[in-house]
């Protein structure tokens, strides 16, 4: 585990880099809120799948709260750190998209609700506008506290 690890990718890669859990966080996006919604959209066995939720709700992902509907079920409900997660979603399912399908082969998309069209492919930008590739950035090492290394 890298939970002490000075790499904000290690860190995340360590509660989100399990299928179960993105497919979790992309199906909350999706509306279902329910543990057998899940298993159903899921097909994950019920141990597996409870370990994520709790692992998920635990790491401040989702939240567990009475269901809308008055019923005793339990909604997993996206916290604010949960929608932080959007975009990642939305570059996995573009970078698939591209790389994990052939010519022509039929895939769900996403797409902008008030015009109806596939959203723009995510890139990252500099501030000046222009789009950066790996190439131009680096990753600067921070000692603790905050300043650099």
């Amino acid at each position: 585990m890298h939970a002490n690890s000075p790499c904000p990718v290690a860190r995340s890669a360590d509660l989100l880099g399990d299928r179960w859990a993105l497919l979790i966080i992309r199906d909350a996006f999706d509306g279902i809120s329910r543990f057998g919604d899940f298993q159903r959209s899921l097909g994950a066995a019920r141990n597996i799948l409870s370990d994520r939720l709790r692992r998920l709700v635990e790491a401040g992902l989702l939240v567990q709260q009475p269901a809308a509907d008055g019923s005793a079920y339990q909604d997993y409900v996206l916290t604010a750190a949960g929608q932080d997660l959007f975009p990642l979603l939305v570059a996995l399912r573009q970078w698939g998209e591209r790389h994990r399908f052939a010519a022509g082969e039929a895939h769900s998309q996403l797409i902008e609700s008030s015009s109806r069209r596939p959203l723009p492919y995510m890139q990252p930008h500099g501030r000046d506008g222009q789009p950066l590739h790996a190439a131009d950035t680096r990753v600067r090492k921070l000692k603790e506290g905050g300043g650099r290394a």
